[in-house]
């Protein structure tokens, strides 16, 4: 299939909607809620760590050489830092930024694999933007959005070089570079299936396969040098644990034998339609898939089926049999899956004549009866805060969905828009009633903004437990805090007396009156507390 010369263009109504659904979400994200522990709170403290020592090769968490995860989202954080000064906003905008990219990035895909259908394309933008699970990500702090904007240029860089152009084996090298500075080799897991089942989709290609694999290898050796840039540096200034770590010891662990995340081969298959919420349960969707004559005709005639089965398939096979399992880490393969769906709707779907169903307003509906229901659920210990949701917020949006179900025009008219568009209200939704009711137990500011006046008295400070430096950046904080182990805790107490402790009382065996502060925590009451050496003595020996 030939590319398109021509210049990638969709209606600018789309352009200006999709703009205003995603930063209207993103500024409810922002204004509602804090940096969430453990991992935001984690990344922004190294992120402050770099700032505040300097030290741009090695990240530190809490003191230590952090070996889980390349430099490049730390980086990123002090260069807006540098431009905007500290703030708590520029660390957040980060993924989102990097969504907008992937978007962009998923349109043109489907663009030069169709060039004669803008419809994918846009419907493809559309699906990938209104996965529930996308929206609700997006506007966190993660690596993962980084790491799909490379998957994504790498893939868009093999369809070009399959089509015998030269500049994508430069875009190749550029998005194995810009992943491995992400995330690590996780990159090569997604972008190696497909280049090497190249012979499979790239029937355009000319050159001959020994030369497209040289001219791989090439791109990978060019990624690879890329990251050695910064890699090897660091190994030398970060010492010799720092050095097999970033080099082999967290990739072969989470291979192999993962310390974090574990499940089992399978765990993937009942994911994958939550993943892919609302689109998994869309009626039309099913009818469509239905009508696909599936068989080797199909994949004969369309390259881009295969193409994109040598992108999904071997990904997700990969994946499940890799121990360590989130579903976020199928990220990458959702715009694959995006504009396969997008591909089979325009196909197929229009053969039927049949009633449609406002799947639209069904969904504004089914969701606004969950959220009025949950604060009439039976107690949680772990989420008590549920009984603080305000079911009001359901109650108006079962009468929007009512109102799109009876006066469709206050909804975008198409299918695809008017379910994205759907999946936004629902997201900005329950982004109010939840997070109004939840925020207590994830915002670790006011605790964080005491410990740095602790610290500025002069005053030791340790963490009874797992001290994943959650308070770092948010109280911005200079000197470490000490993590103890339960065992040292009482050595260190007695070493200490004018200093103070910070404990995770999930059990409530401290009383908030005995303590210098408390607070709720990961949906626990009062389990966070702050007490001084002598009163921690008194109350556990």
């Amino acid at each position: 299939m030939n590319t398109d010369n021509k210049a990638l263009s969709t209606p600018p109504a789309h352009i200006g909607l999709l703009l205003l659904l995603w930063l209207a979400l993103l500024l409810v994200s922002l204004f509602l809620r804090p940096l969430f522990p453990v991992d935001e709170t984690r990344y922004a403290s190294i992120a402050w760590d770099m700032w505040l020592h300097g030290n741009y090769l090695v990240p530190h968490l809490n003191g230590f050489p952090y070996s889980h995860k390349p430099p490049l989202l730390f980086w990123l954080v002090d260069l807006g830092w540098w431009l905007f000064g500290v703030n708590d906003i520029w660390p957040r905008l980060i993924s989102p930024l990097f969504s907008l990219g992937c978007l962009y990035l998923t349109y043109r895909l489907a663009r030069h694999v169709w060039p004669d259908r803008l419809g994918i394309a846009v419907d493809a933008t559309w699906m990938l933007f209104g996965t529930l699970f996308w929206l609700i990500f997006y506007p966190l702090m993660q690596f993962d959005l980084m790491l799909l904007f490379s998957s994504l240029l790498g893939m868009l860089a093999l369809w070009k070089a399959g089509q015998n152009q030269s500049r994508g084996w430069w875009l190749l090298t550029l998005a194995l570079g810009l992943g491995l500075l992400s995330k690590g080799p996780v990159i090569l897991l997604h972008l190696l299936p497909a280049a090497l089942l190249a012979p499979l989709w790239a029937t355009s290609y000319e050159a001959g396969w020994s030369r497209w694999y040289l001219r791989l290898l090439m791109c990978l050796l060019g990624g690879i040098v890329m990251v050695l840039t910064w890699a090897i540096p660091a190994a030398i200034s970060g010492g010799e644990a720092y050095r097999n770590a970033i080099f082999w010891g967290q990739t072969a662990h989470r291979v192999v034998n993962s310390f974090a995340h574990k499940q089992p081969w399978w765990w993937y298959l009942p994911m994958l339609p939550v993943m892919l919420f609302p689109w998994a349960i869309w009626p039309r969707w099913w009818r469509t898939f239905s009508a696909w004559p599936l068989g080797k005709s199909n994949f004969r005639k369309y390259p881009v089926l295969r193409f994109l089965a040598s992108w999904i398939l071997p990904t997700f096979i990969l994946f499940s049999l890799v121990s360590a399992k989130q579903i976020k880490y199928l990220l990458p393969i959702l715009p694959a899956i995006a504009i396969l769906m997008a591909w089979m709707i325009n196909q197929y779907a229009d053969r039927r004549k049949t009633r449609r169903f406002d799947f639209a307003a069904f969904l504004l509906t089914a969701w606004g009866v969950l959220l009025a229901a949950l604060p009439f659920l039976p107690p949680q210990e772990k989420l008590y805060w549920i009984q603080n949701i305000s079911p009001w917020w359901g109650a108006v949006l079962i009468l929007l969905g009512i109102a799109a179900g009876l006066w469709k025009a206050w909804l975008p008219k198409q299918d695809i828009l008017r379910i994205a568009t759907a999946s936004v209200i629902i997201s900005f939704f329950s982004h109010f009633a939840l997070l109004n009711a939840a925020v207590g137990s994830y915002d670790l500011r006011p605790l964080s903004q005491l410990l740095k006046q602790l610290q500025d008295k002069g005053s030791d400070i340790a963490y009874v437990g797992k001290y994943q430096e959650e308070f770092g950046f948010l109280g911005r904080l200079e000197n470490p805090v000490r993590q103890l182990f339960r065992s040292e805790a009482k050595d260190w107490a007695e070493g200490h007396p004018q200093a103070y402790m910070v404990v995770y009382d999930k059990k409530q065996r401290i009383s908030p009156d005995q303590a210098l502060f408390s607070q709720d925590y990961h949906g626990r009451r009062n389990s966070l507390k702050v007490l001084t050496t002598e009163k921690y003595l008194k109350i556990h020996y």
